[in-house]
């Protein structure tokens, strides 16, 4: 079977609002003419309710994994080079997500992704318009991931972070949050509950619960088992800075 062949097999069992917009230029770039013919263009009508209710209001696995991959390859490309810790970190996180055969095909995407000039600003906001909140945030998450393979998240790759997570209406305490995830310093614990230092521990207990909630792994579960293991991993942050923040302050 052929890479174009596996690209349609891949993309077009599940893609809606992809297919369109500037998600569906860039992907056309590399699928030519899969979406004119491809039976989820076929399909999809915006004009249907019961299919723009679908599309609206809830994120389709397919159209998360090609997003993903398309914000991916503008983080990598961020800093001017592409590491091998970086193509590893996304091969292992799909070879997880997906398996073996199923991995081979996106990144073979992802390398054709890298050589094209990605409109990140107008891709965010499709994605934006079509994709849930609690799904937005679970992206900023993976690509801080991304930038951290080698150990490090490089200014520049921490910019477009910021900038995609900003084009992607993700709220600055959010964004905050998750960078202290990877990017760390003596108030990181506090920055990912969300509150500061200064915050009484009756304060500190709220903003747990509330943090816990917001990040809890159900609040993805419509993307689907796959990406389960990274949304306990965002959950257990949270957890372990609140067991954190306990310890030095000695809360019971």
């Amino acid at each position: 079977m052929s890479n174009y062949t596996k690209y349609v097999k891949w993309l077009g069992g599940g893609l809606g609002f992809a297919l369109g917009g500037p998600m569906g230029a860039l992907l056309g770039f590399i699928l030519g003419s899969a979406f004119d013919s491809s039976e989820a263009m076929n399909q999809y009508d915006p004009n249907n309710p019961r299919v723009s209710q679908q599309y609206g209001q809830q994120t389709l696995n397919a159209d998360f994994t090609a997003s993903l991959m398309v914000l991916c390859a503008a983080v990598m490309k961020a800093d001017g080079k592409v590491t091998v810790g970086e193509l590893d970190y996304v091969k292992e996180f799909f070879k997880r997500q997906f398996g073996k055969e199923h991995t081979q095909e996106q990144m073979h995407l992802l390398k054709d992704l890298m050589s094209k000039e990605i409109p990140v600003r107008d891709v965010c906001q499709q994605i934006r318009q079509y994709t849930d909140h609690p799904s937005r945030v679970q992206m900023i998450h993976l690509l801080f991931g991304v930038a951290n393979a080698d150990g490090h998240v490089h200014s520049t790759e921490l910019e477009m972070i910021r900038n995609i997570s900003s084009w992607l209406g993700v709220m600055e305490p959010d964004f905050e949050s998750l960078k202290a995830m990877f990017v760390k310093d003596t108030a990181s614990a506090y920055k990912i509950l969300e509150t500061t230092a200064e915050a009484s521990d009756d304060e500190l207990k709220k903003a747990y619960r509330k943090m816990a909630l917001k990040y809890h792994p159900d609040k993805v579960a419509h993307l689907g088992d796959e990406y389960q293991k990274d949304a306990n991993e965002k959950f257990k942050a949270v957890q372990s800075a609140w067991e954190q923040v306990k310890k030095e302050r000695g809360i019971i």
